[in-house]
């Protein structure tokens, strides 16, 4: 139990250690390092360079920093692991995103400062290349090989996925997991909206207000095992059992 704890302990202070050099570099490319085909549009649901995040359908009611995540091309369009064997591409599979992190592509280790977006025929044709030059392509690479993964919410899902992205570019030095990145997520995303803002958290409200009135500490009971069960089995898959979470 000392050493899940040391574990986690050190992932945390890794993850926020990460926190102030990505909004200092954040800051900097929102203020013009983005060209014009870089900037975010939620209207159009485009996020270039971005992970995206949406609550997910009762889980999120009962643990609000828990949802879907997918992570964006160079033009904006979302892909995300939806289902086995199946990429999601241009569709978020749980509606609209509601926060989204930007990546800056200089903290990655592979070159991707070329970039590879000059419209949808040079997307394809730099696809049919496979080549590891760009952001497109390293998305590429892992999205071919989760069209052969079979998807489990606890052993292999859209957290897996994105962060299967992160390492094979290098981010912040990889060693990404399902863990790590869900804490990457909830200090560094920005939310969308005040109205997806609500969205994501208003349902746990109701949902905490109405369990707490009508069931009182049975309710906060089968919260507290409902939430430990749940974050204690990627804590456990991911630092005491490596191969039993997939990336």
């Amino acid at each position: 139990m000392k050493l899940l704890f040391c574990f986690c302990f050190t992932s945390v202070l890794s993850t926020l250690a990460m926190d102030t050099d990505l909004d200092t570099e954040h800051q900097h490319m929102m203020e013009g390092g983005f060209s014009q085909t870089m900037q975010i549009d939620p209207m159009r649901a485009r996020f270039p360079c971005s992970i995206v995040w949406s609550p997910l359908p009762v889980f999120s009611w009962f643990i609000p920093f828990i949802g879907h995540i997918g992570i964006c091309r160079e033009d904006g369009v979302i892909l995300d692991f939806a289902g086995p064997n199946f990429v999601c591409v241009d569709h978020f599979a749980f509606g609209a995103a509601t926060r989204y992190l930007q990546i800056p592509k200089e903290k990655c280790s592979i070159p991707l400062g070329q970039s590879a977006y000059n419209g949808e025929e040079h997307y394809m044709q730099d696809e049919a290349r496979g080549e590891l030059r760009t952001w497109d392509n390293a998305l590429q690479k892992s999205t071919q090989e989760f069209q052969h993964r079979t998807y489990n919410l606890f052993t292999c899902n859209c957290h897996s996925f994105v962060a299967n992205n992160l390492n094979r570019m290098g981010f912040l030095s990889g060693g990404w997991n399902v863990v790590n990145l869900a804490i990457f997520i909830l200090f560094n995303g920005r939310w969308v909206s005040k109205v997806s803002m609500l969205r994501s958290i208003l349902p746990f409200v109701i949902v905490f207000f109405l369990g707490v009135s009508f069931g009182g500490f049975s309710f906060l009971k089968f919260w507290f095992f409902f939430t430990s069960i749940l974050i204690g089995w990627f804590l456990v898959g991911t630092y005491c059992f490596k191969n039993l979470i997939q990336l």
